[in-house]
């Protein structure tokens, strides 16, 4: 195999990675590593397969190097993050976009493409200089799958490998595989840590950049370690994933994938969900007696007539704040086990264990943590604010098939899935009932996924009561534009020998007293509702946007899964529909999409015109607040 790179890439090479790489025969991906390394400047590279000395290898280079240090159980380890590099940098995550396609893109944080390639080229000129490269191979999805996307990374940081190796799926023998045309058709990513500081920490923020090449599906990150803004194979790969994915006739969506477990008649319903921050989508993925097989990124594809889905990560990178016995008891023991966890920016305590905020136990007062080796109760910032134990975005990352809930098989299906139900849910006071059923596929995404919204609850997020538009949950990571994406998942199902039904639920509903109406056990109800929807049972009620369920049945549910009396009047409180809610719901939409994507097909708001005046027609007829039975179509 010729490539003008060979001779450079022997130099930083053993032998033995030369021989893995050249095993591969393939010149994109030998090419891409050699442009870089000869780019960077890498003391060395170090080229990984799929095997456990590998995996070893990183992980003894993560703790030598100082990224990561070992805890008093000792197959967990910690790394901190610069003060400042503690969550996705949303500003200088650019697309580069070609002049033609800038007009398309304008709403998105878009960068023309060649201004920015220089910018990104001249920043990660020689960053690596001095520093040891690790090329890390792994793939999307399960490995030779209709669903697989390959993916290289190159990283300086030998921590974002090891949190790699703990979160996708290993892929040297699917490249080895790849044949014809198949072996150019890979994701790649390049990432540097930059500069270090006293701390081992990023040192050069002002250049932090994290720029997407979707048209050539390609990912440069620099100058940054938190996970978010380096791991390329999560919202990174997330990104070009949706857009290719828009071109091709599938989704890439932001949702969990589970099962909802019928233990009574015997059976296994797979549902995917939807989200914003905040709104219970891990909850809902982790019910207890229920079955995870992903908890936040989702492929879907048309195989073979039928809507099926993969998990395309095989871990959890998660914020670990509020994770305690109580809430999250599944996640919660596993942290406290002696096995592979990289705990990031919480507090490590004089016995060298792991503290974080809301663990439900008591914090020492001093250790170190994001803010120094000298963090103490009541430390300040330079700002005068308070420095807490553990950062508000703190995280742990460890393996799904560490939980007793995990569903093995579903997660290795190549094929994917099969799914039969797909939840949307927000956060909102007074307007979504807990959960209801859309008419159809089309009203699902244009009533339920497109108008999903979470509401502040306190004054520390700023004024209470607002709320954030968050179509399909995905608006942060969406690469190319809203509503060309509003109508690609609206057509998804066009083919489909049988539908997905579509299903909104609202965890965070209040009563006139301002107490949340369920408690959070409560999911479990209403997934359960849903599950026996999808199988043709239970009888429901129609109401302007879709359908609820009878009182009887969620009488029954609440008995049979929490030992709960439901009342009726619970019921029609709860299940109650406020027409001028739901119209300045769809009136926020209205706006929200005229300026997020000015180019936005007409069809849309038309859509929603329609359903604005079906719902004044509906308060005039039956009055603003409908209960439940009350409404006739």
């Amino acid at each position: 195999m010729n490539s003008k790179y060979t001779d450079l890439l022997k130099s930083k090479m053993s032998d033995v990675s030369f021989a893995k790489l050249t095993s591969l025969d393939n010149k994109k991906v030998m090419d891409f590593i050699g442009q870089f390394a000869e780019h960077c400047n890498p003391a060395s590279l170090y080229v990984c397969d799929d095997s456990e000395e590998d995996e070893q290898f990183i992980r003894e280079q993560s703790i030598a190097k100082g990224e990561e240090e070992v805890l008093a159980r000792n197959k967990q380890t910690i790394h901190w993050d610069n003060v400042n590099d503690q969550a996705r940098d949303k500003v200088n995550t650019r697309y580069l976009v070609y002049k033609e396609n800038l007009e398309r893109m304008k709403s998105l944080n878009s960068v023309e493409y060649n201004k920015g390639l220089e910018e990104i080229m001249s920043i990660s000129k020689g960053i690596m200089t001095g520093k040891d490269a690790v090329v890390k191979f792994f793939c999307e999805g399960p490995a030779f799958s209709e669903f697989t996307m390959p993916c290289v990374q190159i990283t300086d940081s030998w921590y974002v490998a090891h949190s790699e190796s703990i979160l996708y799926r290993p892929a040297f023998a699917h490249f080895l595989a790849l044949k014809g045309e198949k072996k150019d058709e890979f994701f790649r990513f390049i990432h540097s840590a930059g500069e270090l500081d006293e701390n081992n920490t990023s040192a050069n923020l002002d250049k932090r950049r994290i720029y997407m090449d979707t048209q050539n599906n390609i990912v440069y990150s620099m100058n940054c370690q938190y996970a978010g803004n380096t791991v390329g194979l999560k919202k990174h790969s997330m990104r070009l994933a949706i857009n290719k994915g828009g071109q091709e006739g599938w989704l890439c969506e932001h949702m969990f994938t589970m099962a909802c477990v019928n233990r009574e008649k015997g059976r296994k319903t797979y549902f995917a969900g939807a989200y914003p921050s905040a709104c219970g989508k891990t909850s809902t993925a982790m019910i207890p007696g229920e079955e995870i097989v992903g908890d936040d990124i989702a492929y879907f594809r048309n195989i073979n007539g039928q809507f099926r889905a993969v998990n395309v990560e095989q871990g959890i990178f998660g914020i670990i704040k509020d994770v305690n016995a109580e809430d999250d008891p599944l996640i919660y023991e596993n942290l406290l086990k002696n096995q592979e966890v990289i705990f990031s920016n919480v507090l490590r305590a004089e016995d060298n264990l792991p503290y974080w905020l809301g663990s439900g136990v008591e914090t020492p007062s001093k250790g170190d943590n994001f803010s120094g080796k000298d963090w103490f109760a009541g430390k300040k910032d330079a700002k005068g604010n308070e420095i807490k134990c553990a950062h508000g975005n703190a995280r742990y990352t460890m393996r799904l098939d560490y939980l007793d809930n995990f569903d093995k098989a579903g997660f290795e299906a190549k094929e994917g899935i099969l799914v039969q139900g797909v939840f949307y849910g927000g956060r909102d006071s007074d307007t979504s009932v807990p959960v209801e059923e859309s008419a159809s596929w089309k009203e699902g995404i244009l009533l339920k996924a497109c108008t999903l919204e979470s509401e502040t609850t306190s004054a520390t997020l700023g004024a209470e009561g607002v709320r954030t538009p968050s179509p399909m949950a995905n608006m942060d990571f969406l690469s190319y534009p809203l509503g060309e994406y509003t109508l690609n998942n609206i057509n998804f199902v066009n083919d489909l020998k049988e539908v997905p039904k579509v299903f909104s639920t609202n965890y965070f509903l209040r009563t006139p007293e301002g107490k949340f109406c369920n408690s959070k056990l409560a999911k479990k109800v209403w997934v359960h509702w849903a599950e026996a929807r999808v199988n043709g049972e239970f009888e429901a009620v129609d109401t302007p946007t879709g359908k609820i369920p009878v009182y009887a049945d969620l009488k029954k549910l609440f008995k049979q899964f929490l030992n709960v009396e439901y009342t009726k009047a619970e019921y029609e409180y709860q299940f109650t529909f406020r027409c001028d809610k739901w119209i300045a719901k769809l009136e926020r939409s209205k706006k929200y999409f005229t300026k997020m994507d000015p180019l936005c097909p007409s069809i849309v708001f038309e859509e929603w015109d329609s359903y604005i005046a079906k719902l004044e027609a509906a308060k005039a007829k039956f009055g603003n607040d409908i209960l439940p039975g009350k409404f006739v179509k």
